[in-house]
């Protein structure tokens, strides 16, 4: 497992992440990757957003799998990025009264996830499978709400 975390000087106490980054690449026998994390703020996000996406908001997370584009060839798996905005983060925390460890540990493995190949989106079914597997994965780190 090879991941780098970019914080831009926003939020500095994830040392916990190693355990959530390993114990979601262990669950889908995805041992042998490489990913990047980029903490970001509302306007970067939002900008992102709106680039790539079309949608002219902030989000909490965002993941570009570089595994959907075939024609990259690596003997390692470059998984790609996650975007995380940090105070959007902190707001979500709040809101569901988390802790910032809870949600930004919920918003890691929700990306991952998603680099993995998981989406919500595509249907009621896929969204309950992805949603009980994070859970699953952080009460296992007894990351709970």
């Amino acid at each position: 497992m090879n991941y780098d975390i970019i914080d831009n000087k926003l939020y500095k106490d994830y040392d916990y992440l190693n355990d959530v980054i390993k114990s979601t690449l262990e669950h889908e026998k995805a041992n042998d990757a490489y990913l990047s994390i980029i903490f970001v703020d509302n306007d970067e996000i939002r900008r992102i957003n709106k680039e790539y996406r079309n949608i002219d908001k902030v989000t909490d997370v965002i993941s570009f799998a570089l595994e959907d584009n075939k024609t990259i060839k690596s003997e390692i798996r470059i998984l790609g990025d996650i975007y995380i905005s940090i105070p959007k983060m902190k707001e979500q925390a709040s809101i569901y009264n988390h802790s910032e460890k809870r949600e930004l540990s919920f918003l890691v493995c929700h990306g991952l996830l998603h680099l993995l190949g998981y989406d919500h989106v595509k249907s009621a079914a896929e969204e309950k499978i992805m949603f009980d597997l994070q859970d699953k994965i952080l009460d296992n780190l007894n990351i709970t709400k």
